[in-house]
């Protein structure tokens, strides 16, 4: 059955770990881009649900200037290695097994939607430098909205900006905590977990497991 699946961008499809060679050329110790990503989202959490939600760029940016400000063996300027860092971030890679994981999605009749925290500029990039961008149907942000993910209302705009009922959606995805904001709307859900890690308890448990997106079958 043809379904519209969803994909998160950042960590599901791109891949920061990229960004590990800039971060140790720029004396970066104890941090890794994952981490700093994770601050990402923490603050980024905490602004949608108190004073209303940033960009993503400009909440990167700040807890990027916050990390690299307490490394005492940085490299140059605390400017110069938030402006080398986000230049890397805005080429990354997708995972390598996203090409085909994509590629599998589309040829099985389904169709592909980007979802993510960032702007739909940005997933479109990082799609069409990875030569995918034309198997989706439509690369969308919460930008405009005021929340990030997992808010439900970001999924529930995500349904009607695509004219999807939630029993027809799946989201796929490497982070529990948005996986589990989109069960509560309704959505089927795809663990994307590269690491084999356990799945948070607290959590409502995705439908799906996969270790690669060329795993998955819908």
């Amino acid at each position: 059955m043809a379904r519209t699946v969803f994909l998160d961008v950042n960590e599901t499809l791109s891949d920061p770990s990229s960004l590990s060679p800039l971060f140790t050329s720029l004396g970066v110790r104890g941090e890794t881009p994952s981490t700093w990503l994770a601050a990402t989202l923490r603050d980024g959490f905490a602004l949608s649900l108190s004073t209303g939600a940033r960009s993503f760029a400009e909440v990167a940016r700040a807890t990027l200037t916050t990390l690299l400000s307490a490394q005492e063996h940085r490299a140059g300027t605390v400017q110069d290695g938030v402006e080398r860092i986000m230049s890397g971030f805005s080429s990354l890679p997708v995972h390598d097994d996203v090409v085909e994981g994509v590629r599998r999605l589309r040829s099985a009749g389904h169709r592909l939607v980007a979802l993510s925290n960032g702007t739909a500029e940005y997933a479109e990039a990082l799609l069409g430098r990875a030569g995918v961008v034309d198997a989706f149907d439509a690369c969308t942000s919460v930008d405009a909205l005021g929340v990030w993910k997992p808010d439900r209302r970001t999924y529930e705009h995500a349904l009607s900006s695509t004219d999807t009922a939630a029993a027809d959606a799946t989201l796929v995805a490497a982070h529990p905590w948005d996986l589990h904001g989109a069960r509560a709307v309704g959505f089927r859900t795809v663990h994307v977990d590269r690491r084999g890690t356990s799945w948070p308890a607290v959590f409502d448990a995705p439908d799906v497991r996969v270790r690669s997106l060329t795993d998955l079958e819908l």
